[in-house]
């Protein structure tokens, strides 16, 4: 017997990272109109990365194959029902003889729950540099796995058990899941790898989309690590704004990448993310910056901090 038989015939990572590969599978509904599921989430809200990694998606089918995305930016603009249908709507705004650029449009009843534009560009010469990856990050061999925390309890694994656990997340300072950073600060660096393989078939831009998809689960984080809160703090209350990303080399997200996180500032009631993304062998492959509203709605008789 298992020791939480509660959790039996809960997915595993490998299942949850299978069905995240399934609805990025997007289906064609018309000219530039695409169609797409959501997984659950305890929220019964459509978890944000999945959306923006779909409507990458959605950008990346209707452009020359040879172009890949380089860079994007978007606005998390409603909060998607899982109940409801997904249809992405592409608009091609420009081809020109290196890059194309693509605006999405994530609709639910007609509505547009995220917008976002997309730049792709052929694979070219160009010169090179890059910040380095930080020499005294321990690897993740020996760090403690998200796996632990996700699948303790039957109460946890309602909470954290799709997206978060089709993906290893380890934690350079303490994790935030289940209690706040004894030692607050803005800066954090955690590896994370996704349970599972990817496909032969994948292609650039849905490795692209699955990293929006990993990393929409804690560009916030650096903001709770300042101010001594955790996801299960009390009366918390987060929701992504807006995302950018700028894809530098292809990257896979099921081997291990660095995410080496900030948050530069916060105030009325929003908090800045950023991360840079480095692959297992030191080479940056990303840089992502994302806003969000962080806000902390106090229990009843908890007076406000000094």
């Amino acid at each position: 017997m298992s020791a939480h038989p509660e959790l039996d015939g809960v997915p595993a990572g490998h299942e949850v990272f299978a069905s995240i590969l399934d609805i990025f599978d997007l289906t064609e509904v018309g000219p530039l109109t695409y169609s797409g599921g959501s997984l659950p989430h305890f929220n019964r809200r459509i978890y944000g990365g999945q959306v923006f990694g779909q409507a990458i998606v959605a950008a990346g089918r209707t452009v020359p194959a040879d172009r890949f995305a380089h860079s994007v930016h978007g606005y998390f603009l409603r909060p998607g029902n899982l109940d409801a249908a997904l249809t992405f709507a592409v608009e091609e705004l420009h081809d020109g003889g290196s890059f194309s650029a693509r605006r999405t449009h994530a609709l639910q009843d007609g509505v547009p729950i995220l917008s976002l534009i997309a730049s792709f560009q052929e694979v070219q010469e160009g010169f090179e540099h890059a910040t380095p990856m930080p020499p005294d990050v321990p690897g993740p061999e020996g760090l403690p796995s998200s796996d632990a925390i996700f699948r303790s309890s039957a109460e946890v694994a309602r909470q954290y058990l799709a997206p978060k656990t089709a993906f290893d997340v380890r934690h350079v300072e303490p994790q935030l899941y289940l209690g706040p950073d004894p030692e607050p600060g803005t800066r954090q660096a955690m590896w994370i790898r996704a349970h599972g393989e990817m496909p032969a078939a994948a292609d650039r831009n849905l490795r692209a989309a699955l990293l929006v998809y990993a990393c929409d689960q804690a560009m916030l984080e650096p903001v709770l690590r300042e101010h001594e809160l955790a996801w299960t703090t009390p009366g918390l209350l987060m929701a992504s704004i807006d995302h950018a990303t700028w894809w530098h080399r292809d990257v896979d997200v099921t081997q291990w990448l660095l995410f080496v996180q900030d948050s530069p500032a916060a105030q009325g009631g929003r908090g800045l993310g950023t991360a840079r993304v480095y692959d297992r062998a030191g080479h940056l492959v990303a840089s992502i910056a994302q806003e969000g509203m962080v806000r902390r709605r106090r229990p009843k008789g908890e007076a406000p901090p000094a």
